[in-house]
């Protein structure tokens, strides 16, 4: 594994994947992607395992797109879809738990939002923030959010652009657990030791039932996105608006 991306067994049949890029506070830099990518090869390789925990460092869960990496998107050298973040916890085979410590921005909360369960910080923000650069959702977000925590509250992120800490959208009744953050990992770590107490082959046979038709519908979705930032990724005002923000 990378420096960025740690892994740790903290309970038979239990590992913990920690992203701890604290020099880019877990934006999605090339380290962290491809620790990512690593790791969900190494639990896909490893048959003893039968719950995942996906946590952040300190206050950060996972924070989005780095200015490089927007800028790449801005002018065609690269998409989102280059690397698969997206749906490494849904194509998972066993279930895995986001315990989303610290703040989720953008595609960071969208990437903690596929996973089988969810666990949220009172203190942290959340935000799905992508028209606030003057592009549309991608990430699957369009998809996920909607299904996550129902269409009012899902449409609203995504079109304002909001910041939410985890205390509004406990009081907007989202449907995860809202926590101090001291507790978040502790409450994740009770649930995977209950998880893993079941058969792996009953945990797979289950998951992929309940999980089936996300697996099925989520690619064209994504065609969807990629379509749609064709259109708004190109504009002049996304390079100054990522420019602008970044710099604050």
């Amino acid at each position: 594994m990378t420096s960025v991306v740690d892994l740790s067994e903290v309970a038979p049949g239990v590992l913990q994947v920690t992203m701890q890029d604290r020099q880019n506070k877990n934006t999605f830099s090339p380290e962290l992607m491809h620790g990512l990518v690593e790791a969900f090869a190494h639990i896909e390789a490893n048959p003893g395992y039968r719950a995942v925990i996906l946590t952040g460092y300190d206050t950060y869960f996972a924070s989005g797109g780095t200015k490089e990496g927007l800028h790449s998107i801005q002018q065609g050298r690269s998409k989102f879809s280059d690397v698969n973040l997206y749906s490494l916890a849904l194509e998972c085979r066993i279930p895995v738990i986001s315990a989303m410590q610290g703040h989720g921005i953008g595609g960071g909360f969208v990437f903690g939002l596929f996973a089988d369960f969810v666990v949220l910080s009172r203190e942290s923000v959340y935000t799905t923030n992508f028209m606030k650069y003057g592009f549309t959702p991608g990430m699957g977000a369009t998809y996920i959010l909607a299904r996550k925590l129902g269409i009012p509250l899902g449409h609203e992120m995504l079109m304002s652009a909001r910041v939410y800490r985890g205390d509004d959208l406990a009081n907007r009744g989202v449907p995860f657990p809202v926590m101090p953050r001291a507790d978040v990992l502790g409450y994740a770590k009770e649930l995977a030791v209950d998880l893993a107490d079941k058969p792996r082959g009953a945990l797979v046979t289950l998951k992929d039932h309940l999980v089936g038709g996300m697996r099925r519908e989520l690619p064209a979705v994504i065609e969807q996105e990629l379509a749609m930032h064709d259109v708004t990724f190109s504009q002049p005002e996304v390079r100054e608006r990522i420019e602008r923000l970044f710099g604050n």
